[in-house]
């Protein structure tokens, strides 16, 4: 397994923990997703310490509000964040995976029901619709692609927009279960689309809300 993100530190105190559960210690590859090298450098990365990859978990994301009006720069930074940088990286991998005949992409997207004009949720429906067009071509080899939207999940950023009072009130006017995920909630739901056993589900998007999603108004 390997892990990267653009601050090392953090990576590092990851790599530990799972190394202190008696789990093989990760490969950690510090790198900015933003640079224009980031998909080269990820991939040489992977290819040195392992050879190949048939697992990918794209994770990368920031929510961008970006009413009429706004700069273009922020549009830019948004889509290649949320979106361009999740098909660079994708791209190198998956002809791999294609040849090995199995593989696994998993792309970590938000909301589709935005209350106000976010530049985030435009790049990621861009990913799930992109997604969902490579189900369509590579699935036949064993090369299934999936999204998974999350709802509201303790994290540094939602822990930082949601303190206290605020998650509580948010959480029972919104959320039917009555309060906010954690990260394990992700991560099963990720282990299980990454396994074999997931072998038919490819195109598919996939909520760990609470309940949050309304389909129907």
């Amino acid at each position: 397994m390997a892990i990267t993100a653009r601050r090392g530190d953090q990576l590092e105190q990851i790599a530990d923990e799972i190394a202190a559960a008696d789990f093989t210690r990760p490969a950690v590859i510090f790198q900015d997703i933003m640079a224009d090298d980031a998909a080269a450098n990820l991939k040489k990365g992977v290819d040195d310490a392992f050879g190949r990859l048939d697992i990918l978990v794209n994770n990368a994301g920031a929510a961008i509000p970006a009413p009429v009006g706004s700069d273009e720069q922020i549009w830019i930074d948004a889509m290649n964040l949320n979106w361009w940088a999740v098909r660079r990286v994708s791209d190198l991998f998956i002809p791999g995976m294609v040849g090995r005949k199995w593989g696994r992409i998993v792309s970590v997207t938000g909301t589709m029901e935005p209350i106000s004009i976010n530049a985030a949720t435009c790049a990621k429906a861009a990913v799930q619709a992109w997604s969902k067009g490579l189900s369509r071509e590579n699935s036949k080899d064993g090369v299934t692609s999936n999204c998974i939207i999350p709802g509201r999940i303790h994290s540094e950023q939602t822990d930082r927009n949601y303190p206290g009072y605020v998650e509580a009130t948010f959480a029972a006017a919104n959320i039917p279960a009555g309060v906010f995920g954690d990260p394990e909630d992700i991560g099963i739901l990720v282990a299980f689309v990454a396994s074999p056993k997931a072998q038919q589900i490819s195109g598919s998007i996939l909520y760990v809300d609470g309940g949050m999603k309304r389909f129907a108004h």
